[in-house]
Parts: structure tokens; sequence; C-alpha cells
């Protein structure tokens, strides 16, 4: 194995792993003794800028989803699903900021257990969030397939019991992370945080299931469920507007293009050596880069195109504008009138 030894040395960072199988054994070291500082690449400087945008559109887009959605609407099941999806993915968000620090600064600093948690939470934002999307979808599609079934039998309260079901779900399947992520000092005596699996079957094991139970299933769940219901609104004529399958269509696109390469690159991760070390490392990061896009589509597809929450959006938001503006032209114009006045007093006296 020639040139394993050079891309298994190669620092993956979020996605990088090792693992002795028989009696080879592949270590994991840093072959650049000397690693450049992240200012000094401009793709470490561009990967950067992109998370923390992320990060932003994230952290404040999915705050705004769980401000509106559990303070300022009426709880009922819709709100049940948007409020779950935005704390999932505002815990995404939340713990983005660490593997930010390791990407700019190209080491890991914050220990062993932040190492694992911070793993294991964002495979727990990945399972919830596709878990919850399916709910969702399969949600819909029983209100119009049986609407009067539906109206009977949905309520807060057996939605937030499938809501704590589908967490604790996908804290199973998350614990792999927290099991073979470790801390690793490289040759230079940096710190990285990486996958550390103890044979190649445990590698291949993790990574098929992520991608049955984390993409494949669900995303069959949800065409199956968007099809049944276009199938039904076109046959029952239920609406004029072509708006409805838009979205549809939309939110069927947007979990394929987000979920889909980062599965297949992690998946020709487990050969690494049959595939070009440049396109494998791109493709990671891209893959990467598009999963965590995800957390900040979400609020944008499922909620903000919804009309209720458009409406209160607005109630609660625009008006708080509008009545701020409003207060503060009217004490403006009170000023003005008594500046006036004052200046009129003034004039007389002289």
């Amino acid at each position: 194995m020639e040139d394993a030894d050079f891309f298994d040395d190669y620092d993956y960072g979020d996605y990088s792993n090792n693992y002795t199988e028989d009696n080879n054994t592949i270590r994991v070291e840093n072959s650049f003794q000397h690693k450049p500082l992240c200012s000094e690449e401009g793709m470490c400087v561009s990967l950067a800028v992109i998370y923390m945008v992320i990060f932003l559109l994230g952290f404040f887009g999915n705050m705004l989803v769980i401000w509106i959605s559990g303070f300022k609407m009426r709880k009922t099941v819709n709100t049940t699903w948007y409020l779950s999806l935005a704390i999932s993915d505002f815990l995404f968000c939340v713990f983005l900021p660490f593997n930010i620090a390791n990407l700019v600064m190209k080491e890991w600093v914050f220990g062993l257990f932040m190492c694992k948690f911070t793993s294991s939470a964002l495979f727990i934002n990945m399972f919830s969030s596709i878990f919850l999307l399916v709910v969702i979808s399969v949600d819909r599609c029983v209100s119009v397939m049986f609407p009067v079934w539906a109206q009977n039998h949905r309520s807060v309260q057996k939605a937030s019991a499938v809501v704590v079901f589908s967490w604790l779900l996908a804290i199973g399947f998350s614990v792999p992370s927290m099991i073979f992520r470790d801390v690793h000092v490289g040759s230079d005596g940096r710190h990285t945080c990486r996958n550390n699996y103890t044979s190649k079957q445990n590698h291949q094991a993790v990574a098929f299931t992520r991608l049955i139970a984390g993409f494949v299933v669900p995303f069959i769940i949800i065409i199956i469920c968007y099809s049944i219901i276009i199938l039904k609104l076109k046959n029952n004529r239920m609406t004029k507007s072509s708006k409805p399958f838009k979205v549809m269509t939309m939110l069927i696109a947007a979990f394929f293009v987000c979920w889909l390469p980062y599965h297949i690159f992690v998946l020709l991760e487990l050969n690494p050596h049959k595939h070009d070390f440049y396109i494998l490392t791109s493709g990671l990061q891209m893959g990467s880069i598009l999963a965590s896009a995800n957390s900040f589509l979400n609020p944008l597809l499922y909620v903000f195109m919804g009309n209720d929450f458009k409406q209160k959006f607005k109630s609660s938001v625009l008006s708080k504008m509008e009545n701020a503006m409003v207060d503060e032209g009217r004490t403006t114009s009170r000023y003005l009138s008594r500046s006036s006045s004052m200046d009129g007093r003034a004039s007389t006296h002289i």
C-alpha cells in the first residue's frame, strides 16, 4: 500500500478515519510537517466564510422560527413539527463554531469530550432533521388522504410523543459517532478530532447505516408521500394554483441536493485509494457544506412558505417595526410642535 500512506496521512477534517485491520496497522499521521495557517490558504478562508454564513443564517433563522412557532403561534400539530425541526437545526448551528474554529486553527483544542460530543450532536441533528421531515411528509399525506380521521385524531400530545420518539431514534443512530470519535496527536504535535474505527468492517457498517437510515429510506418515504398528495390534489382539483406542486418539488429537491453528495463521498471514502485524492477531499468538503446548508434551508422551505407563519411573522415583527417608526414619528412631531411653540414664546419675549 505504497500510496496509502499519503492519503491516510492527510487530515480530512471532520470525516477522516484510521483503523487497524488484521495485523496491518494503518497509522494516521500528518505527513505535512509544516501546515500553513488558514489565512494563507484561499480554500480554507473560503470554507471558513461559507460556514460562518451558514452559521449566521441558520442560527438567527431558526431562532426566529423557534420564537414565532413556540411563543407567538397557537400550539398545534404543525407548529410542533416546525418547532422541533427548528430546534434540531438550531442545535446544529450552535455547535458549528467548534468546527469553524478547528478549520481555522487547523487543530482541535477542545479536548476529547467535546470531540465526541460535538460530532454526536451534529449527527443527532442529521438524523433528527431527516426523521422529522419524514414525519411532516407522512402527516401531510394522512391529512390529505383521510381529512376527517386526521381532524379527529391529530393532537398536540400525540405529535409531541412522535417528536420524542424521533429524537430518541436519532440519538440511537448517533451513538457510533461518540464511540469511534477520538483525538489523535500527529507527528507535528497537533491534535485532530477524527474517526478511529477499529476495523474496516466497523467503518463500512457505520457508513451504510447512515446512508440507508439517514437518506435512502427517508427519501423513498418522502417521495411516496408527496406523490400521493400531488395525485390526490390533482384528482380532486382541490387547488387551482400550481404553487403547492412547486413547493413540494422544492422540498424534495432540497432534501436530495443537500444530502446525496455527502453520502456519495462518504461511501467513496471507504476505498480512498481507488479514487483521486483531490476529487475525494473536495467532494467531502462540498458534501459537508451542502449538508450544513440544510440547517438554514429548512426554515425557508418548511416554515416561511406557510401562510400562517408568514401572517404571524408580519403581524409580530413588521408591526412592531411599524409601531416603533410610528411612535418615533409621533415623538418627533411632538418635539417639533413643542420646539415651535417655545420658539414662538421666545420670539415674543425678544
